[in-house]
């Protein structure tokens, strides 16, 4: 028996006796104007709410040489005031009505996203229209978000590195690569962006045949077709070149950034090597695999590091998957006297999961454990807007979604097993990234690879 409960979701949840629920998108229609520009829309009426996604190529990886962060600090200054809004005026239009809509960068996008009550879609649109095609870019509101973020720079930095340790991983793993790049830059290629630079980015990269939007919940599709032509059908296109990304091949051998943090109580370390991209192919194996070694509380490396061995607060395995293949690490902090016990711990984790794998039992609750959290992330408007849009930018159908639940359900112990000798590395090709008092851990380390050392206070995340 196969039972179907989609009366009132906004996704379809189909149960069937040998696993969880399921998820089958919606329908949705897709719309392009002669300009290139792209809209998906999806009409669903339980609730009274209008989801928003609105997505342009670029992100950090298309940020020119030496000034790393453009890209999101164009995206930040989108909802920096529009139209005829300034900065205050924008944020108060968007308050008033209990809505958000607010813009960021990724590796690869620049997006808007936004939730708006229904009765709220016009003022919605006024506001994104505005925000794509007539945003102030003010200079001081640039030289105000560039100092903000150049001071949370350094104050995690300061009080928290457990923010900047991926950034610091990626950026040593990867080198000039485009997936190197911070996305909101460092402290010294922020300094060069410069009001020119951003105006200059505007124009080459946002426009009408680079865009996706997409929009779900509570309208009549027929009328929302209607006003978004109408608003975009004569806005112009653009021509700036996007960064081609190669793909990269896993490094071998071991090596090490070691960035010192004098007086630092903690070691915080990243350690890893280049992954699979978005595309691959048995996505459904890599995800039980990275839930059961890091991806959930129960996993291996919070079971034997935090539970059993006492060496660490918090620890997890980190995906990156880009359009090319991005990395695969294992992130976690420690005491200072206890660095190379909580590191050489990692290691032979990650040797035990690739030599002996996992069972059956374990093996059937990561399923499971997958299996619960997908649904919830399709539910609201919000979240589906945002689906469809990732999966007209990547050029994925909707079996990316449709068929991922058969798919986790489905797969077997030995495939799984194999996918985690194809994807994780072997202890002997590492990157290790640590930051910590070096003068304590330095002699220590040393074991893991030659060293390459940088101060914390250095204005960038690689040498």
């Amino acid at each position: 028996m196969i039972r179907t409960l989609c009366a009132f979701a906004l996704v379809c949840f189909v149960a069937t006796p040998g696993f969880a629920q399921g998820v089958t998108l919606p329908e949705a229609h897709r719309v392009q104007l002669d300009n290139g520009i792209v809209f998906i829309l999806n009409e669903k009426h339980d609730v009274p709410l209008i989801g928003l996604q609105a997505v342009l190529p670029g992100g950090a990886a298309n940020d020119p040489a030496g000034k790393a962060g453009l890209s999101s600090m164009v995206a930040g200054l989108l909802e920096k005031g529009a139209g005829d809004r300034d900065a205050a005026a924008f944020a108060e239009a968007i308050d008033a009505v209990g809505g958000s809509l607010s813009a960021g960068a990724t590796l690869e996008t620049i997006s808007i996203e936004g939730e708006f009550l229904a009765r709220d879609a016009d003022l919605m649109i006024e506001l994104l229209v505005d925000m794509l095609q007539a945003p102030l870019l003010s200079s001081a509101e640039m030289r105000k978000l560039r100092d903000r973020r150049v001071n949370l720079l350094r104050a995690a930095k300061d009080n928290d590195p457990r923010q900047l340790t991926a950034i610091y991983g990626n950026a040593f793993l990867f080198g000039d690569h485009p997936y190197g790049a911070p996305v909101d830059g460092d402290e010294e290629s922020l300094a060069r962006i410069t009001p020119d630079d951003v105006r200059a980015y505007y124009n080459d990269y946002v426009g009408a045949n680079r865009l996706v939007i997409s929009v779900a919940g509570d309208f009549v599709v027929a009328d929302m077709i209607n006003v978004l032509s109408e608003t975009f059908r004569d806005w112009r296109t653009v021509d700036g070149p996007l960064a081609a990304v190669p793909a990269t091949e896993p490094q071998p051998g071991r090596r090490v950034l070691l960035v010192d943090k004098p007086g630092a109580t903690q070691s915080y370390f990243w350690i890893g090597n280049v992954g699979v991209a978005r595309g691959y192919e048995q996505r459904a194996e890599l995800d039980i695999a990275n839930t059961l070694f890091g991806g959930r509380f129960t996993s291996m490396l919070v079971d034997e590091m935090r539970t059993n061995a006492g060496l660490t607060y918090g620890v997890f395995s980190a995906l990156l998957r880009p359009t090319a293949p991005g990395s695969v690490a294992t992130v976690s902090f420690t005491k200072t006297d206890t660095t190379v016990e909580a590191i050489d711990l990692a290691v032979s984790l990650l040797d035990k999961m690739r030599t002996e794998g996992f069972g059956d039992e374990i093996i059937s609750s990561g399923k499971n454990y997958i299996l619960g959290q997908f649904p919830p992330r399709l539910e609201t408007a919000a979240q589906l807007a945002a689906q469809f849009a990732a999966l007209e930018t990547y050029g994925l159908g909707n079996s990316y979604v449709d068929d991922y639940g058969s798919a986790v359900a489905g797969a077997a112990g030995e495939a799984i097993n194999t996918v985690i000798k194809e994807v994780y590395p072997s202890p002997a090709d590492l990157v290790f990234v640590i930051i910590g008092d070096a003068e304590l851990i330095r002699e220590d380390v040393a074991k893991y690879g030659p060293i390459t050392e940088m101060p914390m206070t250095a204005p960038r995340f690689r040498p």
